[in-house]
């Protein structure tokens, strides 16, 4: 009887031990991190560059995969949809995440509190008001002056309905009792090819896609939102410096379909924050003005419900629609 219970014993051991095991080996093959935005804006160059510390961290091909479209529902939902097996990872971006909550109601293809496993929160950043250079117009004042002239017929463009550049211009307009056109694009890469070819004259965008533009001399930058200056543009006034109550910021964040096992989602959880606080990755984006801002997975599912909260009230007030 001992020597059968042994071997009962013995032989449900490798049952026992084979989560622990697959943890221990993940990840097995390359793994897809989907960014919900179009190539070219604010997002891309903050997923490749994690992405790439994370390949090191983790032994295998982290790819990154740009999927815009919808304000970032397109990519989202992609991910949503997508087995919970640790080999899909999500660029959570304000807009899909919290924004659209609001404007799409029902219509959201995903619940970003339901479908999602947190990992870490990534970076908090402004948005960049930035004007053409041929518009008259050197200060957020006389953009606003421009725009109460009735010849002026003045639009602006963003990274599609829904985004945070679009809230903010809805903001604006709220607030400083003028009329812009919104032209909404499939991401910030093409808002801002259109914006330096002069076809839109006003662009709202985070500053890694607009820095260096601005150092060019490419573009005008009038005003930042959120509550103090960013340190990558120290000279331009925020917009509540200039007597306009606008204060919205953009996030990033990373997450995984729920249902991720929790041993994958501790491990990707570790390997991000350790990311984000090495040189490598930290001081990059320190100089694109996206400062790192790891959390624990518990703090950023509270992030999230606040700031859907919040959202809310901000669609309600500026009087936001899907275009």
């Amino acid at each position: 009887m001992k020597f059968a219970t042994c071997c009962g014993l013995l032989a449900c051991a490798p049952l026992a031990l084979a989560p622990a095991a697959g943890a221990d080996v993940y990840p097995t093959r390359p793994i897809r991190f989907i960014n919900p935005t179009a190539p070219g804006g604010t997002a891309e160059p903050i997923a490749r560059v994690l992405a790439l510390k994370l390949s090191e961290s983790l032994g295998q091909s982290v790819v990154v995969d740009s999927r815009g479209g919808a304000g970032g529902t397109v990519g989202t939902a992609t991910a949503a949809n997508a087995l919970p097996d640790g080999y899909t990872l999500l660029l959570g971006v304000v807009s899909p995440m919290a924004i659209n909550v609001s404007l799409y109601g029902s219509k959201l293809p995903y619940d970003p509190l339901k479908d999602f496993a947190p990992i870490s929160l990534i970076t908090r950043v402004p948005q960049v008001l930035s004007v053409h250079p041929t518009l008259p117009a050197a200060t957020i004042r006389q953009l606003i002056d421009l725009a109460k002239n009735p010849k002026s017929r003045l639009n602006y463009g963003s990274a599609g309905s829904g985004t945070t550049g679009h809230l903010v211009a809805e903001l604006l307009k709220k607030r400083a009792g003028i009329q812009l056109t919104h032209i909404p694009f499939k991401g910030s890469g093409p808002a801002l090819t259109a914006f330096l070819s002069g076809d839109v004259s006003i662009m709202l965008s985070g500053p890694p896609a607009v820095l260096a533009l601005a150092q060019a001399g490419r573009l005008r930058v009038l005003a930042t939102s959120g509550v103090t200056r960013t340190p990558v543009m120290p000279d331009v006034p925020t917009f509540i410096e200039s007597g306009l109550p606008v204060d919205v910021t953009s996030w990033y964040c990373l997450v995984v379909p729920n249902g991720t096992p929790h041993a994958i989602v501790s491990r990707l959880h570790a390997v991000t924050v350790e990311a984000l606080k090495s040189p490598q990755v930290g001081d990059t984006l320190l100089k694109m003005g996206a400062p790192p801002e790891p959390s624990s997975p518990e703090q950023l599912r509270t992030f999230l419900r606040a700031e859907i909260k919040k959202f809310a009230e901000v669609v309600a007030i500026a009087g936001a629609k899907i275009d």
